[in-house]
């Protein structure tokens, strides 16, 4: 019976639709969603391979405890019909809980798009106190766009799984409670919603939003324009993971400041001294600006070596060398989207999907 499903998804493929590649999933169908993913990964296993597209229709997939569903193919396009109506799901047992072993979808290729979708690991997270880690996207790959995705966890939710990585995110929703955007390469985030859940099962303790590891990069982590929303138990926005950690917070909107730690960063829980952790130009929900003049921070490495003080609040001549070409060259990912976007809403009126 997969091979027939395999086989009309060839034929798919074959069939033009105003000139692109396409699979229609099945609405509600997990099977012929994983079999798309499947014909994908092997008709664009070249990196030179057509941009192919897989049109996911309103519905629930769920994929149970099914971990790690690699997308390998490259210049794929996940587009779903819309961000709240397609959720993509599954549910870890939490004896399995990891960051290398929960995700719903692996990303291996290069050049892969997605939209429109929520992805969500339903692993129970409060049962598995102190640890649950479960990952929605684990990016091996790079060039990844991410445009309109909702990103549904706690621990771990959305992983940079490579050293070298280029990846941009504009207008995704990410929540969790710790360490939940983590991971090494150059990460632009434009105009996302950020999310902190509770903590604990009561609300206590403290969020943390980002643990970056940047090694083989210069950048890091930039969040540019982006908003975070927090109802219950306090945050910060990062620690460093290892080696030469970047996260930067550039206008961003605070819609609760009070809850935001007076270090703002993790001053406790630095595992190495060599991090750079900025922020410039942060907003209220009625768009004062609301940034200290100075926040120096005294950070206690968790090995409780030798303390470090470090300033951070960015000039504004500092934040002037964040711009997308200096952080992509040549790669504009910004220009990439917005005609994938419009390719994208074609495809979706040919076959009927909003």
């Amino acid at each position: 019976m997969k091979q027939i499903i395999l086989f009309v998804a060839c034929l798919m493929i074959s069939l033009s639709t105003l000139g692109q590649r396409v699979i229609v999933v099945e609405k509600d169908n997990v099977q012929s969603l994983l079999d798309a993913i499947s014909t994908a990964n092997e008709q664009n296993a070249d990196t030179t391979a057509e941009r192919l597209f897989i049109l996911i229709p309103n519905g629930f997939y769920d994929l149970g405890e099914t971990m790690l569903t690699r997308i390998s193919g490259h210049n794929v396009a996940l587009i779903g019909e819309s961000m709240k109506g397609v959720i993509i799901r599954n549910k870890p047992d939490i004896k399995i809980e990891s960051i290398s072993k929960t995700a719903v979808f692996q990303n291996r290729g290069r050049n892969n798009y997605y939209q429109d979708l929520t992805l969500k690991n339903d692993l129970d997270y409060y049962a598995s106190e102190p640890d649950g880690r479960a990952v929605t996207l684990q990016d091996k790959g790079t060039r990844t766009i991410c445009n309109r995705v909702r990103m549904l966890s706690y621990q771990d939710t959305y992983y940079s799984d490579n050293e070298k990585c280029q990846n941009y995110m504009r207008d995704t929703e990410i929540h969790g409670t710790i360490d939940f955007i983590c991971g090494a390469g150059d990460v632009w985030f434009e105009g996302c919603k950020i999310v902190t859940e509770k903590r604990t099962r009561d609300g206590s303790g403290t969020n943390i939003i980002t643990a970056t590891r940047t090694s083989e990069t210069p950048w890091g982590y930039i969040f540019n324009h982006c908003t975070i929303e927090n109802d219950v138990s306090m945050f910060n926005y990062g620690r460093s993971w290892h080696t030469n950690p970047h996260c930067v917070w550039l206008h961003t909107t605070l819609l609760t400041p009070r809850k935001l730690e007076t270090t703002r960063f993790d001053d406790e829980g630095m595992k190495i001294s060599s991090n750079y952790f900025k922020e410039y130009a942060t907003m209220d929900a009625q768009g004062h600006d609301i940034t200290p003049k100075t926040n120096v921070v005294t950070f206690t490495l968790r090995d409780h070596t030798q303390p470090f003080v470090a300033e951070t609040i960015m000039t504004k001549e500092e934040s002037k060398q964040y711009t997308l070409k200096r952080v992509f060259g040549d790669w504009r990912p910004d220009k990439i989207l917005k005609k994938l976007e419009k390719q994208s809403k074609k495809i979706k009126k040919q076959h009927n999907l909003n």
